[in-house]
């Protein structure tokens, strides 16, 4: 990683760890605190409690989390549709090869029968009795010979040929009805995704301005007491490996993505979601991994969170909905939901799955 890259990183994570959000334990600040509620009176309209805005958020929560779940069905819907795609494209050439073949194999089948037809189709017997040469006979009857069992041969190998092609066209068939059912999966996901978002989005839009920066503090306030507890563990303490080389290039990747969008199903180079994000930064590192947080799960290998490195990717949640890179000193970097920026956040300010490693 170049030194403007390391100043980069290291400048981000000494923002954060300045902020609330990755406060450790006794720092020399408090914990943010809500904006209290003034009492409603006759000529004021009536302020939302805080006890309301706190079910405000919880809700919000649930919404964007069930868009990222079903952002990670879009997401595997379209891998697995590229996938489909291009075996039916593989196929789609083989059964073009398979047929070139067929016609040539049956050109020569057309030819061979044609030269036993020109020899009169007599039994061998027959022509030693017409041969005036019984030696030269003999040595044209060691060709036929060769000839049937050439013929055999070309017989037996445009049948293979043929069942080639009819085992190609089932195998096309099932990758379309494959992609067919991908098609649906993917327009049902982004279907619900654009419902969850469109919700929190409405739900958002009734706050004043006043309700819409407590809400923002409360925010605040669940992030860093989840932090806190998080580095309470003593987590830091037993976390010391350093990122590899690849691991290095990832995290360059991903750190200078830095204030770009988030946008559901995007890979970049301008937005991204979370899973783009972490896929993009490893393909960038000459890694290729899974599209999605949840297969990212699946297939990676899982890493104890004590050995945890810069460049190895935190999941988080029971279902595995959303991933971030680890940065270091207990940040990450991530794009967090609809409606923010790529940015450095504290590791514990989520509920982790589990930990992963692209070049384990």
């Amino acid at each position: 990683m170049g030194s403007g890259k390391r100043g980069l990183i290291a400048a981000a994570v000494t923002v954060v760890c300045a902020v609330t959000v990755l406060a450790a334990p006794g720092a020399a600040f408090a914990a943010p605190s809500p904006t209290p509620s003034t009492s409603p009176s006759s000529s004021t309209p009536a302020t939302v409690s805080n006890k309301d805005l706190e079910a405000v958020r919880k809700k919000l929560e649930k919404l964007y989390h069930d868009a990222a779940v079903a952002t990670d069905e879009y997401n595997a819907a379209e891998e697995a549709a590229e996938k489909q795609s291009a075996e039916i494209v593989s196929l789609a050439k083989k059964i073009v090869k398979g047929q070139e073949k067929l016609a040539e194999l049956k050109k020569r089948a057309g030819a061979a029968a044609a030269a036993q037809y020109r020899s009169g189709g007599l039994p061998d017997e027959a022509h030693l009795m017409l041969s005036d040469d019984p030696q030269a006979f003999l040595d044209g009857t060691g060709r036929v010979l060769q000839g049937q069992r050439a013929t055999k041969g070309l017989l037996a190998e445009m049948t293979r040929t043929q069942q080639d092609l009819e085992q190609y066209a089932k195998d096309a068939s099932a990758q379309w009805q494959k992609l067919e059912a991908g098609r649906k999966a993917k327009a049902a996901a982004k279907k619900k995704i654009k419902k969850q978002i469109a919700a929190a989005e409405e739900l958002e839009s009734q706050l004043e301005e006043e309700e819409k920066e407590r809400l923002a503090e409360l925010e605040e306030q669940a992030a860093y007491k989840a932090q806190t507890a998080w580095l309470d563990s003593g987590i830091l303490k037993d976390i010391k490996g350093k990122a590899s080389k690849k691991g290095r290039e990832a995290l360059e990747y991903a750190t200078a993505q830095l204030g770009k969008p988030y946008e559901w199903g995007a890979e970049g180079p301008k937005t991204y979601d979370c899973s783009g994000l972490t896929s993009q930064a490893w393909a960038s590192a000459g890694r290729g991994i899974p599209r999605t947080s949840q297969e990212q799960w699946k297939q990676l290998e899982r890493i104890d969170i004590k050995d945890m490195r810069p460049g190895d990717l935190i999941i988080y949640n029971a279902d595995a909905s959303h991933v971030a890179m680890y940065v270091g000193d207990g940040a990450i970097v991530h794009a967090p939901r609809p409606g923010r920026t790529v940015t450095v956040a504290g590791a514990g300010t989520m509920p982790i799955l589990g930990v992963v490693r692209p070049d384990a």
